[in-house]
């Protein structure tokens, strides 16, 4: 094995065959390996009339070009095909341990079809594959699982896992890494997929491990930057993502009160990464090849247990969203999403959905029951992630996701439908940032900071050699940003196929760094501009799926919500998208029609024609 392995699994669970097939090099170096390579396999195979959750629909979990080496942060493992929540691309990411131990097992993904007839989880190590039964673990939580699977496999066995959530098939389910240090494939309801397929887990364990080009300059290269990346990184080393709730309710980007408050200065103090610090004993870890360490655990009761912290994203949208500064409530409801395995984000926002929904009389008195969904209540918010989780009452509504529950309710819910093709939107508001929300209207699974991550030119003032930014740069003013959105678009498009995280780029990881990494490790000569190249073909390629799967320019619209309400007070006071000009801006970059088809010209440039 060199860098990687060069070798993909392909599993049909309807027949239980299992074989390998070559990855080649000029495949690697066109689309790189992670969703890159995923996007390509789905591309050549996918038929859009088929539903997500059909036996036949294909799911690719693929590692990233640097995932189990010494590259900073090669952790990243993707896990892509067609959402059940959206009904378009997706492409859910994780970090951990679980993908290195697959490139350590001799493998770069894994290509799943068809559906077994009983629930299975996969074995994989250097011998080979298992097809195990898995029917005495149906019904377990995540965590369970992965004790179970470690038991009857390997205790150093990597295991992801879904719980009852994919198993019910809920919309917003998750897939989850490693028991109590949830690292998680959240977004776009993957752990469904698994589930309507009867997957319950996969399990590997391997021993190899990746050989390099020039290793003893890589090792240095590395060691250098890694001091640069945990100099700029050390509000997440220390508090986590969660170290951000107050910074960013007073720059207005943390959303309040279902996107329609201004400011809550007070709460976000009570739920941000300082306070959890202060208050609890918490404690620290890393995911695989990382110098940034911003994972944190809390401890769980009497009995010697920690789980997760809250991440900024769930302090968000259980916090802030909700009303809810009860600390307790969030911890718990967030390790209930862990259990059972669901995103939090989109929890989150469907939790703020039914509060405003209560409070303006729109949901039947037979599904509110029992619940008290006032804003604030952290009763409410641990007890309808526990009906999420289970698909019950108000939750199998609400597990649907927030555009399906808003239909459910009728035209006088269409204001409260805050997603982009389906997703929720994360939380980052595009009034505090408007380049988020170039980003939001056209990133390829919906509304997706990950795609762009262009609200930290914002934040701190972050600016990448090589990544253009306008200048001067103001965050609230609309002009330069949909340009803007684009090319930071084609950047972190290489970073899931090349298994790097994206908080490395907090670290100024440029570039220029990635290129010197790429001809280090494998004797590629790329220069910064072929590597955001790279990125563009990704993006289109993933575009053209979504053409193939209906989307239109028409889907390329933020909320009604986000354009006409602005934010009454804080840090984005009065500031709103100007949608047009953004679009017009980010269409003349990318090069597509008006229709939002990336033109013949613009394809052949890329080599996608």
């Amino acid at each position: 094995m060199g860098v990687y392995a060069g070798r993909l699994l392909n599993v049909n669970l309807s027949t239980g065959e299992v074989s390998t097939q070559a990855i080649p090099e000029e495949e690697v170096r066109t689309y790189l390996l992670g969703s890159g390579l995923a996007a390509d396999l789905y591309y050549a195979q996918m038929r859009s009339d088929l539903d997500p959750l059909d036996p036949a629909s294909p799911v690719y979990v693929v590692t990233g070009l640097f995932t189990g080496t010494i590259a900073p942060t090669g952790c990243k493992f993707s896990v892509c095909g067609r959402s059940p929540l959206t009904g378009v691309w997706n492409e859910s990411t994780s970090g951990g341990y679980w993908g290195a131990e697959l490139r350590f097992a001799g493998y770069d993904g894994i290509a799943i079809s068809g559906r077994a007839a009983r629930p299975v989880y996969l074995w994989i190590t250097e011998s080979g594959v298992e097809v195990r039964d898995a029917a005495h673990l149906w019904g377990l939580d995540c965590y369970e699982t992965v004790e179970r699977v470690r038991g009857e496999t390997d205790a150093k066995a990597r295991v992801l896992a879904i719980g009852p959530a994919g198993e019910r098939l809920v919309r917003l389910a998750a897939i989850m890494v490693d028991g109590h240090e949830a690292r998680a494939v959240g977004r776009g309801g993957m752990g469904a997929v698994f589930g309507s397929k009867n997957l319950k887990a996969i399990a590997v364990r391997g021993h190899g491990r990746p050989t390099y080009a020039d290793e003893a300059a890589l090792r240095a290269s590395v060691r250098a930057k890694n001091k640069v990346i945990a100099e700029h990184t050390v509000g997440f080393t220390k508090l986590g993502t969660v170290g951000g709730v107050a910074r960013a309710e007073a720059s207005g980007d943390l959303p309040i009160r279902n996107w329609l408050q201004g400011s809550w200065p007070d709460g976000a103090a009570k739920i941000t990464g300082q306070t959890i610090v202060e208050r609890y004993e918490v404690k620290h870890y890393r995911c695989f090849g990382c110098p940034i360490g911003c994972g944190k655990l809390v401890p769980a009761g009497e009995g010697g247990e920690y789980i997760h912290a809250p991440e900024y994203e769930t302090a968000g949208s259980m916090g802030s969203m909700c009303l809810v500064d009860d600390l307790e409530s969030i911890i718990r409801a967030n390790d209930i999403c862990n259990r059972l395995g669901l995103d939090t984000i989109s929890v989150g926002a469907a939790i703020a959905t039914a509060m405003e929904a209560a409070e303006r009389g729109l949901l039947p008195p037979d599904m509110t029951r029992g619940l008290d969904l006032r804003w604030g209540s952290g009763a409410a918010l641990v007890a309808l992630t526990e009906q999420i989780g289970t698909n019950a009452g108000l939750g199998a509504w609400l597990g649907e996701g927030v555009r399906a529950f808003c239909r459910r309710l009728g035209p006088a819910a269409s204001d409260m439908d805050v997603t982009v093709k389906g997703l929720e939107l994360p939380m980052h508001d595009p009034r505090a940032y408007i380049s988020m929300g170039a980003n939001y209207a056209t990133a390829n699974r919906g509304a997706c900071h990950l795609e762009g991550m262009c609200h930290w030119r914002g934040a701190g003032g972050l600016q990448i050699q090589d990544v253009w930014s306008p200048e001067p740069y103001d965050p609230h003013t609309s002009e330069g940003q949909g340009k803007m959105a684009a090319i930071w678009q084609n950047y972190l498009a290489t970073f899931n196929p090349l298994g790097l995280c994206k908080f490395s780029i907090r670290g100024h990881v440029e570039p220029r760094d990635v290129c010197e990494w790429l001809k280090l490790a494998l004797g590629w000569d790329i220069t910064p501009a072929e590597l955001l190249r790279i990125g563009e073909r990704l993006f289109n390629l993933k575009r053209l799926i979504n053409v193939r799967l209906g989307v239109t320019a028409r889907d390329d619209t933020l909320p009604v919500r986000v354009l006409t309400v602005a934010r009454d007070s804080g840090g984005a006071a009065g500031v709103l998208p100007d949608q047009p000009l953004l679009l017009a801006e980010y269409y003349a970059e990318r090069g597509w029609d008006a229709n939002g088809v990336p033109t013949l010209e613009r394809l052949k440039a890329l080599g996608l024609a």
